[in-house]
């Protein structure tokens, strides 16, 4: 069976799909809605919640910080992403929080001091988001600090070549490739889900799906195709302000999420065909010969 543990967690072949809660920036920097996030994602089954950590002097350039951009903290792009940015006294409050809420938190860093700052939490797996899929650098510093823990990719805006060369750089050990499109909402004609088996094949690791899509049926499909994994961005209100608040899910989108997967699993039985006792009456009175 092919199988990683995600903390105390089984994931893979023949166990639940895991479900994580993509907080991300929809906290916009409070530290309260963060924590309404985690309670929320918690009561409807999510089994972890993830963030995002940068060093903002690092990821963007002074230019690009510099550019105007009005916004809740300011006037500028750079006072918009240093406002989104949590410290070291919010993610204490985060790892206490999910502590008692019993969930489950990991995050994407977005360059090795990020890794750094993280790792002092012992989260029980790395994300590597899309935008960071041709970091070699931070692919090869991540694995090096996640050790045997494993990592989840994520695909979008990447040709299969790319995808070949990360792979190479991280090796298939304790890898989780999730298959995405990086589009915010993601169109449903460009979601591509039948790309989740051929990842499958083609690299031999766990293979699940994360979603930027607005509807919900299509993550138990992508279950259905073999995602192990599905995450999807979750969010108290998708009217509140915010630049990934439309391409999330509210609490009854990502509720339904989850009891579509668990619908689902059960129904996808072992593979293998037969005839069930409850059909042999069938069977009798309605079979001529």
């Amino acid at each position: 069976m092919n199988e990683l543990k995600l903390g105390s967690t089984l994931v893979g072949d023949g166990h639940p799909c895991y479900v994580i809660g993509e907080i991300g920036i929809n906290h916009n920097g409070d530290l309260k809605i963060a924590r309404k996030l985690i309670e929320m994602a918690e009561a409807v089954g999510c089994n972890a919640v993830k963030f995002q950590k940068r060093t903002v002097e690092v990821v963007y350039t002074a230019e690009e910080l510099a550019k105007p951009r009005e916004n809740p903290f300011g006037d500028t792009n750079g006072d918009l992403k240093r406002g989104l940015e949590f410290g070291k006294e919010q993610y204490d409050g985060i790892d206490r929080y999910c502590k008692e809420e019993e969930i489950a938190w990991f995050a994407s860093c977005w360059d090795e001091a990020s890794v750094d700052f993280i790792e002092q939490f012992q989260p029980p797996c790395y994300k590597i988001a899309s935008a960071s899929l041709t970091d070699d650098g931070l692919l090869r510093y991540t694995r090096q600090t996640a050790g045997k823990r494993p990592l989840l990719v994520s695909t979008g805006m990447s040709t299969l070549e790319q995808i070949d060369h990360a792979v190479e750089v991280l090796g298939k050990e304790n890898l989780i490739l999730l298959h995405a499109t990086s589009t915010y909402p993601s169109a449903n004609t460009e979601l591509n889900l039948r790309v989740i088996p051929i990842l499958r094949q083609r690299y031999g690791v766990l293979v699940g799906y994360s979603g930027h899509e607005t509807g919900v049926v299509t993550s138990a499909v992508a279950v259905a195709l073999g995602a192990c994994v599905v995450e999807r961005h979750i969010t108290l209100d998708r009217a509140m302000w915010g630049s990934d608040q439309a391409a999330s899910l509210g609490p009854s989108g990502i509720s339904k999420v989850i009891q579509h997967i668990r619908y689902l699993e059960p129904a996808m039985g072992d593979g293998v065909k037969r005839v069930y006792p409850s059909e042999v009456p069938i069977q009798k009175k309605l079979r001529r010969k």
